[in-house]
Formats: C-alpha cells, sequence, structure tokens
C-alpha cells in the first residue's frame, strides 16, 4: 500500500482555492474569505437576474418568440438559464462558477453596448458589471497570493523543524593502516 502522506495538497498546481476555515493558515486565509464573501453576494444578484428573465418568459401573455425581434428572444434564454447556473456557481465557489459568471458579465457589457434598452441601466450595467469583474481578480489574485505565502512558510517551517531534529554529523573517521 502507498504511503499516502507524503504528499502536499500545496504542492498540487490543480488545486482550487481554499475558503472557509482557515485552519493552521491564521490570517492568511482572510482574501479567501473575502473572495468568497464577495461570490456569495454576487451570486445573489445573478440568481435574482436569472430569476428576472425567467418571469419574463413565464408571464408573456404570448411567446416571447412572436412579440420579440427573435435575437432579443434569445438573448433573454440565454440570460434567463446561464444567470441561474452562474449563479448557484457563484454560490458554492467554484471555480467554474466564476468563469461562468464572467462569461455571462461579459455577454450582458457587449449585449448592452449593441442594444442599451434591452438591460434596466443601460450603460450604468456596464460600469457596474466592470467594477465587479475587477474586484473579483482582485479579491482572486489576492486570495492565491496568501495562499502561496502560507504554503511557502509552512515549508519552511517543515526543513527548519527537520533540520534541528536531525542529529549533527560527524566528520568521517580517517582509518589508519596498521
Amino acid at each position: 500500500m502507498a504511503d499516502h502522506s507524503i504528499f502536499d495538497d500545496g504542492d498540487d498546481p490543480y488545486r482550487p482555492i481554499r475558503v472557509g476555515d482557515p485552519g493552521p493558515a491564521g490570517d492568511a486565509a482572510k482574501w479567501g474569505m473575502l473572495l468568497s464573501r464577495f461570490m456569495r453576494i454576487v451570486a445573489l444578484f445573478w440568481l435574482l437576474q436569472g430569476l428576472m428573465h425567467w418571469r419574463i418568459v413565464l408571464m408573456a401573455k404570448q411567446s416571447i418568440f412572436d412579440t420579440m425581434p427573435q435575437n432579443a428572444a434569445f438573448a433573454v434564454l440565454f440570460f434567463a438559464v446561464l444567470d441561474l447556473v452562474a449563479g448557484v456557481g457563484l454560490w458554492l465557489a467554484t471555480p467554474w462558477g466564476g468563469v461562468l459568471w464572467l462569461l455571462i458579465a461579459s455577454a450582458q457589457i457587449f449585449l448592452t453596448l449593441s442594444m442599451p434598452s434591452f438591460f434596466i441601466g443601460g450603460y450604468w450595467l456596464i460600469g457596474v458589471n466592470a467594477l465587479l469583474i475587477l474586484m473579483y481578480f482582485a479579491l482572486t489574485f489576492e486570495a492565491g497570493r496568501d495562499f502561496d505565502a502560507q504554503r511557502l512558510r509552512e515549508r519552511r517551517r517543515r526543513r527548519d523543524k527537520t533540520a534541528r531534529a536531525a542529529p549533527p554529523r560527524q566528520p568521517p573517521q580517517e582509518s589508519k593502516p596498521q
């Protein structure tokens, strides 16, 4: 049976960002916690947006494809489905949730530039989305940097502990010919 204790989770380059219980990291998890809270707040807004789009689809007296231009009707369905999926991914603080949210926010920006009256708020929505995207990148950067700094401190502590625990080396004895 393989000894799994030699593997360090911090050595995995494909690891997700660790949020939640700071454990031995202490203050290093502060940015991860802020990122998690930010993602949950944005998730609430995106879930609300998705529900508002579904309201348009479900409360219409006629099919939205009969009353709206076809590209606008497809956009409503696109955002109705993907806003909810992105909101769930953000709430769970998963990497795919952040990526999907970035895709949706970028799509909102481009759609607002092409059809300013599609979303409530028009050009203000571009500024809000741009600000949220910048905040997300800043928090993600700081959370990753804190995790990497903590991992380096842990490695240094382990190396120092093993160096102190090892007995001092004796110089090799010269053998005298007899």
